[in-house]
């Protein structure tokens, strides 16, 4: 079988017995061994602890116990949370020789579900920024062109994914964390809603409400069941969101919904965009409009571009960050980083409350629009991956555009906490990867995963050789 085509193909043979959990991650460890030294995925491994975790796994089957949905899968872990005995690095010089303690809440409960953790995976430092590169352990490239970037700050994780190193990986989205390192490299990545795993660390999150945790994932139905495993409560997170037991995956496998006017926008009314781009992620919005029998109607929900009130809710988180380093770690730090966050210093208490109230009145203008249209389609990225080591483009569809002008479709999404993806919408003229970004109303995360999986079932993607 085809080990790698799917997370829940994996775990569901390795609970029939027609696959062992050593196989798997042996088969993962051939890969990156073969694979990484090009793409620079994965930054750290334990293979021994590794084939451990398969071996206890194939011993609970053995004994006919069930191990959990993810039994067996080998999956790589972002280096932005905790694997317990593992480098904990953020992708910063200035913690090199850091070492996580504990398993992060989502890590402890994806193993929980039988996940066999392979080693971390690499992030810009403090995941600031969209494509992948640090100091500390340098680039990571694109498996469709080594040339290029897959995408930040989960790019590590999305390029594990998209090589077939793993078929399932952790992600995290702050400003489009998730959805820009899918877009990039091809692969499947959700934003649930904001809490619904729950972000329980020993300190709150830098990006406060911004920032959200999840997979990347070969298929809709992996991170699906990905998603049973991983969300609920927990007393730790004050945001976080109850979540049912067991509907996701049932979500995906249920008849596709079907739905009654989608709006598709490709620019939201104020982005630049390639023009093969938004051509290439048209013609998968209308591909997913027939998948669920609606009508595609273009529309913009009508804000300006929300960004700054973005970065005045996020950025003073990095500068307590910061502060809270000795001065031999601070002298360790991308000056990038250290610009992003000092410009912070000039907020004030009323500037971000400026910005809550812009948020709220993005959050109704988000409702007011779902009342008349089921899902807001756009591009995932106004362009295709950029060379690994950046920059991003200074101009986009013969506009001038900003380091962030990139990335005008995501971030709005963190700032109101809305579920969010990005579906493969295919290949441009480079060979490169083009995603198109669905965004569903709040909370309805079942409904953003049925209307993955009927586009999937429709629309089949490809991986890179």
């Amino acid at each position: 079988m085809d080990v790698f085509g799917a997370a829940w193909r994996i775990a569901d043979a390795i609970r029939a017995r027609e696959l062992s959990a050593h196989e798997a991650v042996d088969e993962a460890l051939s890969r990156l061994e073969a694979l990484n030294p090009t793409i620079n995925a994965f930054v750290c491994t334990n293979p021994e602890e590794a084939r451990s975790g398969a071996a206890a796994i194939d011993d609970a089957v053995a004994r006919g116990l069930d191990p959990g949905p993810l039994c067996g899968v080998p999956i790589g872990v972002k280096d932005l949370e905790g694997v317990a005995g593992m480098p904990h690095t953020f992708g910063s010089r200035a913690f090199r020789n850091n070492v996580a303690a504990e398993d992060s809440v989502q890590v402890a409960r994806l193993r929980a579900a039988g996940a066999v953790v392979l080693g971390k995976t690499n992030t810009p430092e403090f995941g600031y920024k969209g494509f992948t590169e640090n100091r500390l352990f340098g680039a990571t490239r694109n498996p469709w062109n080594s040339e290029r970037t897959p995408g930040g700050s989960s790019g590590g994780s999305a390029a594990a994914v998209a090589a077939g190193i793993v078929p399932l990986a952790t992600a995290s989205d702050g400003g489009g964390s998730i959805r820009i390192p899918a877009a990039f490299s091809g692969c499947y990545g959700i934003k649930p809603s904001a809490g619904r795993i729950p972000r329980a660390a020993a300190t709150a999150p830098t990006w406060g409400t911004h920032s959200t945790l999840g997979p990347v994932s070969r298929t809709v139905r992996d991170a699906a069941r990905y998603l049973d495993a991983a969300a609920g409560p927990h007393p730790n997170d004050l945001d976080s969101l109850d979540a049912p037991a067991g509907v996701y995956e049932l979500a995906v496998l249920a008849p596709p919904p079907r739905l009654g006017r989608i709006a598709w926008s490709p620019d939201l009314g104020y982005a630049a965009v390639d023009p093969e781009v938004a051509r290439l992620a048209g013609a998968a919005a209308r591909a997913l409009a027939e998948a669920v029998g609606a009508e595609l109607v273009e529309a913009n929900p009508g804000f300006a571009d929300p960004l700054p009130a973005w970065y005045t809710m996020a950025a003073p988180g990095d500068v307590k960050l910061i502060d809270a380093m000795t001065e031999e770690q601070k002298a360790e730090l991308e000056k990038g980083f250290v610009l992003f966050a000092e410009q912070a210093r000039a907020i004030m208490g009323v500037d971000i409350a400026l910005a809550l109230e812009a948020r709220h009145q993005l959050n109704r203008k988000m409702t007011s629009f779902f009342e008349t249209y089921d899902l807001l389609l756009t591009p995932t990225v106004a362009c295709t991956a950029f060379p690994a080591e950046g920059p991003p483009p200074a101009s986009i569809g013969g506009r001038q555009v900003g380091p962030a002008g990139y990335l005008p479709f995501t971030p709005p999404f963190n700032l109101t906490g809305h579920p969010a993806a990005s579906l493969p919408a295919g290949l441009a003229a480079d060979g490169l990867p083009v995603g198109l970004q669905v965004v569903a109303p709040r909370h309805a995360d079942a409904l953003l995963l049925a209307v993955s999986a009927a586009y999937e079932a429709a629309n089949p993607w490809t991986w890179p050789a």
